[in-house]
Order: structure tokens, then C-alpha cells, then sequence
């Protein structure tokens, strides 16, 4: 009976001990062969920082991920190497402000930049437009719907004086 006992004791100190979980590097392909994704894994979870690639070879996508989900700051990029957007996440949920990159002109004087708050996922505050690097527009959305319209700063200010921006 004593040795029983004294196993028993052993077996649970030793499980009382949490053995933290391996991290290791992994890499997903494509059927040719080409890199599709790569980052840390603790068991099958990603976790820390990630690489999605395109086909071709380029970024796609680069974040950190917390028990699989996206978590934290975020980039995004087109085929071709641009910055399409950037912005942050909580688990798995676009938060905060978001950066939206116009990459669609060829006209620099045309291009827009646009930058959202986001709340669960959805535009939840303000939307800011820039031409060339100036404000020109603002707008208010709650839960995607746009509630209101400003094309000018002062009638924008007036409208919203604790507006943080």
C-alpha cells in the first residue's frame, strides 16, 4: 500500500508541473512548391509572427497571431509589393484605426488615403479622406452605416469639438 501511495504522490507532482509546449517554425507551400505561409506554431496554433505569400513569391500579408487568430498590428499588400492597408486586430477582429491605401489610379494626383475606426469588425467613428496628403473629407459611421458627411475641416470641427483626431 505504501508503495502505491508513494507512486501516486510522484505521478501528481510530477503532472502538477506544467511542461510548456514546444514552439517551432513551420512553413506551408503551395502544390508547385512555392512558400504559401511560415511562422511559429506551439501545438498546431500559430502564434508570434506570420508571412502569407502569393504565388509569385511576394507578401501578402504580415501579423502576429495569438492562439490562431490575428492579434495586433497588421499589413496587407497587392501582388505587386504595395501597401494596400494596414491596421489592427483583436482576436481576430479589425479594431482600432485602419489605414486603406488607393493603389487602383495611376494618377498620384487622384490617389486617396483613407483611415477608419473600427470597432468588432465594422466602421464604428469617424473615416478620414486625403488627397495628397490633405484632409478633403470626413464621415461618421456606426456599425457600417455612415451617419454623417463633412467636406470641409471648420463645419467638421464644429460639429464634432471633442472629435479626437
Amino acid at each position: 500500500m505504501m508503495k502505491y501511495l508513494t507512486y501516486l504522490t510522484v505521478t501528481i507532482f510530477l503532472f502538477s508541473f506544467q511542461i510548456p509546449a514546444k514552439k517551432e517554425y513551420h512553413r506551408e507551400f503551395y502544390e508547385n512548391g512555392a512558400l504559401k505561409a511560415e511562422g511559429w506554431r506551439v501545438q498546431d496554433q500559430k502564434t508570434a509572427y506570420w508571412y502569407t505569400y502569393y504565388p509569385n513569391g511576394n507578401i501578402s500579408e504580415k501579423g502576429h497571431f495569438r492562439n490562431n487568430q490575428k492579434e495586433g498590428y497588421w499589413y496587407f499588400y497587392s501582388s505587386d509589393k504595395k501597401l494596400i492597408k494596414e491596421g489592427h486586430f483583436i482576436n481576430n477582429k479589425a479594431e482600432k484605426w485602419w489605414i486603406i491605401y488607393d493603389i487602383a489610379t495611376n494618377n498620384k494626383k487622384d490617389k486617396v488615403t483613407r483611415k477608419y475606426q473600427y470597432r468588432n469588425n465594422k466602421k464604428n467613428g469617424y473615416c478620414l479622406l486625403y488627397k495628397n496628403n490633405k484632409l478633403f473629407k470626413a464621415e461618421k459611421y456606426i456599425e457600417n452605416q455612415k451617419i454623417g458627411e463633412w467636406t470641409d475641416v471648420s463645419s467638421f470641427r464644429k460639429d464634432n469639438p471633442n472629435a479626437s483626431l
